[in-house]
């Protein structure tokens, strides 16, 4: 019984609806309070159209946060009509209470804004509406400085670890210095140009390879993304560098972001080729630095997270080593042994698969996204996995999520094959927990 007159009272407000009539605040809190009995894991109500919103970041205000019972929801609609009219409830567990917020609500893309105005309001979580989850406000932010070091435009999991970098931006994660493409040609570069508009960081530089790997393998031609045009004519994603402009080189670049760091700053993120961090290590003094590059490194760098290397039980070839592979025993040659490199190897992106279809899905909240418009018009169902997130989630996040294995060396044969020795004194690379 209790359950039909909840059913009847949320008919009666959608009939005053259709035949546009406004609900009486009264009215409202019989509404509001019954959405509250029959949403117990929570809802967000638009007081316009008395629908729950499909998408949207949702943030409660603080002004109407110890609302936990009906005579609460007066106040509660007050606000929400002088603000967004927007109501959400949610049920606390531990204090066995019903809660009612006036939210407010941020476009899906604007994750920065909404989590600021989160902090703000004394709010622990942004609820992503078409998601139905919630993201965590009350973490610390860190001052950790990355520059990421990718292979873009060949596997989609680049475009994936740069998206999650973003997202940690917004959250004041970490601060993302510079973007190195360590596969040659314009148009890769230009992929991480339309990813930092899209986002909103149209300023991070993006140095570019130029001396690296002639032709490697491509898995999924998406270089052509930057240039993407409408029916009528018009870009469609925008770009800072126009066709004609250029991008910094890459070790170059690498050299003035670290000599501009702070001694032991930088967390590098390599989840492409090494051959811009193998020119690095090469270089010598220049107008940036009096300091050769292995010297530069071992002053400003504090640790590399390396996709890269496996090390199961067969003895088989890494493929970013391997496609490099003059390049690569250099780096392993150079590299300051007293820096740890952490190797999220092969067998930690094996088990994921993010399925086209699935992908597409996911971003059914927009129409225009740089990474959907990848999925939506070529093939991407090429066998990739979800490898290269996994280096940014563990530089950023550290060791909770990953186990490590016990410290050792790593020695790169001229096949590409990394054949791991254990010791103290050596590096640890990671395991999925």
């Amino acid at each position: 019984m209790k359950k039909i007159l909840l059913a009847l009272v949320l008919c009666t407000a959608f009939s005053a609806l259709q035949a546009q009539e406004r609900l009486t605040d009264k009215e409202l809190v019989n509404v509001i309070y019954a959405m509250g009995q029959m949403y117990p894991d929570g809802f967000t109500l638009d007081l316009n159209t008395m629908r729950q919103p499909a998408e949207g970041l949702m943030v409660s205000y603080k002004e109407t946060q110890n609302s936990f019972d009906r005579k609460s929801l007066p106040a509660v609609i007050k606000h929400a009509r002088a603000h967004e009219n927007l109501v959400g409830g949610w049920y606390d567990a531990e204090e066995d209470k019903y809660y009612f917020d006036s939210t407010r609500a941020f476009p899906e893309d604007s994750l920065a804004a909404a989590v600021a105005f989160a902090r703000e309001n004394e709010q622990h979580t942004v609820y992503v509406a078409s998601k139905d989850i919630n993201i965590w406000t009350n973490y610390e932010q860190k001052d950790l400085r990355v520059i990421l070091d990718c292979d873009m435009g060949s596997s989609t999991d680049d475009l994936f670890a740069l998206m999650m970098l973003y997202r940690y931006m917004d959250m004041k994660r970490c601060n993302l210095l510079g973007v190195i493409v360590d596969r040659m040609g314009k148009a890769n570069a230009d992929i991480v140009d339309v990813l930092n508009n899209f986002y909103g960081y149209p300023d991070i530089p993006i140095g570019l390879e130029t001396q690296g790997i002639p032709d490697p393998h491509v898995f999924i031609t998406y270089h052509n993304l930057p240039y993407a045009r409408s029916t009528d004519g018009e870009p469609i994603f925008k770009r800072s560098v126009g066709d004609n402009g250029s991008h910094m080189e890459s070790y170059k670049l690498y050299r003035k972001l670290l000599a501009e760091q702070p001694d032991k700053s930088v967390t590098i993120a390599s989840i492409g080729f090494v051959t811009s961090l193998s020119r690095l290590l090469q270089s010598g003094p220049d107008e940036y630095s009096p300091l050769s590059g292995v010297e530069l490194v071992r002053r400003k760098v504090k640790e590399i997270y390396a996709m890269g290397g496996v090390f199961g039980d067969a003895v088989e070839p890494d493929y970013n080593f391997k496609a490099a592979i003059d390049f690569s025993l250099k780096f392993f040659e150079l590299w300051p042994k007293e820096i740890d490199i952490v190797f999220s190897p092969g067998e930690v992106g094996d088990p994921l698969d993010y399925r086209p279809e699935t992908v597409i899905a996911d971003m059914d909240w927009t129409d225009l996204h740089p990474i959907k418009w990848t999925y939506q018009f070529l093939n991407c169902d090429t066998g990739q996995k979800m490898w290269d997130p996994q280096a940014v989630i563990n530089a950023v996040e550290g060791d909770a999520l990953y186990k490590l294995s016990p410290r050792g060396w790593v020695t790169l044969t001229p096949n590409g094959e990394t054949i791991f020795k254990e010791d103290p004194k050596g590096l640890p690379w990671t395991s999925i927990r």
